[in-house]
């Protein structure tokens, strides 16, 4: 049985003691990919030395995550801007909109969203979203530029059955993880109403573990508890879960 995580911050210093156990745990449980969302130019270096220590299982992603547009984001991106030109990466992200912390630098995060947005574009290569508190916020900016060249995810879904509708109509992936198995989340009503073609699988480590996790720190081997937790709300074996989802995003990140 094959899993894909496809969203885990293992680089970050959270996993400075114990990333090749992390790593041997996730293969272990059947998880045989894990990609690599970056952050800002603070994070890049670390990201890029785990996808080199961990060939053929780990994958880095470039963008700017919206929590780190600030006053010098112009800079930030131009950082992301020369790493797109210099190599290749599965996908821009993590980018988007997060208006839960900070709304002061909202203009800002949607000028470097949709600049991201067309790099992706003319590259070919999909887009991982963050959209804390502002998913339709960002439904209705990639409506005027939603075309055939853009796809993605949209990380760490909790929305609405008619989000989860207007996200996947544009053609976008739905990022499942630890918050499947919050016992109030009510996200377990609105999957039962998405068909499994629309759904991939993540953690978000070192965040938002899934139960029997809660409040620990999350790592990619429990992709495997939200596989379950989908298998169970979906009423269909696990193995089915898991081919699925893995085709799903294999087919996102060519």
């Amino acid at each position: 049985m094959k899993l894909i995580d496809t969203h885990a911050h293992l680089y970050l210093e959270q996993f400075e003691e114990d990333r090749v156990e992390v790593m041997q745990k996730a293969l272990q449980n059947g998880v045989e990919r894990i990609y690599l969302p970056n952050i800002d130019s603070s994070s890049i270096d670390s990201m890029l030395e785990m996808e080199k220590k961990f060939p053929g299982k780990c994958f880095a992603m470039i963008g700017l995550h919206p929590c780190s547009v600030k006053e010098n984001y112009e800079e930030e991106l131009e950082i992301v801007k020369k790493w797109l030109d210099k190599r290749k990466f599965v996908a821009i992200g993590e980018i988007g909109i997060d208006l839960y912390w900070d709304k002061s630098f909202f203009e800002q995060q949607k000028d470097a969203f949709l600049r991201q947005i067309e790099w992706a574009k003319s590259l070919g290569i999909p887009i991982v979203i963050h959209s804390r508190d502002a998913t339709d916020v960002i439904i209705e900016l990639l409506n005027p530029v939603a075309d055939e060249r853009l796809r993605g995810i949209f990380h760490c879904f909790t929305g609405t059955v008619e989000q989860a509708n207007a996200i996947t109509e544009m053609g976008f992936l739905l990022g499942i993880g630890g918050v499947l198995t919050f016992k109030n989340a009510g996200l377990d009503k609105t999957i039962q109403e998405v068909d499994l073609k629309h759904l991939v699988l993540e953690t978000d480590s070192p965040y938002l573990a899934p139960v029997p996790f809660r409040g620990k720190r999350n790592e990619s081997s429990y992709v495997l508890n939200v596989a379950k937790k989908l298998a169970e709300i979906k009423k269909v074996e696990l193995k089915k879960i898991a081919r699925i989802t893995t085709e799903n995003a294999l087919n996102l990140f060519v």
